[in-house]
């Protein structure tokens, strides 16, 4: 995995809910993003983490997604690391 294959999942993800508007919709209305913000998704990783976000967060979206793309559904846990506001855990010596 590298932030190459992470970004091309990413915008694979905003490709598919720009395609349906009742997934446009919903994504507008849980992630507070606007039409501007959808339109620099490309170019902004912090508006690629929300989408990634969005989907791990709706299960039915997240796998319809999947298997639409041909990808395991596993793959969005592993990109998310590499965009802004991931989770990181934290070892210590």
């Amino acid at each position: 995995m590298n932030q190459e294959l992470a970004d091309i999942i990413a915008l694979q993800a905003v490709t598919y809910l720009l395609s349906d508007e009742k997934r446009i919709s919903w994504l507008l209305g849980d992630t507070g993003l606007s039409s501007d913000d959808l339109r620099q998704a490309p170019n902004s990783p912090d508006i690629l983490a929300g989408i990634i976000d969005f989907l791990l967060s709706h299960e039915n979206i997240l796998v319809d997604f999947c298997t639409e793309c041909e990808i395991d559904p596993t793959l969005l846990q592993q990109i998310r690391p590499f965009f802004p506001g991931a989770y990181q855990e934290f070892t210590f010596p």
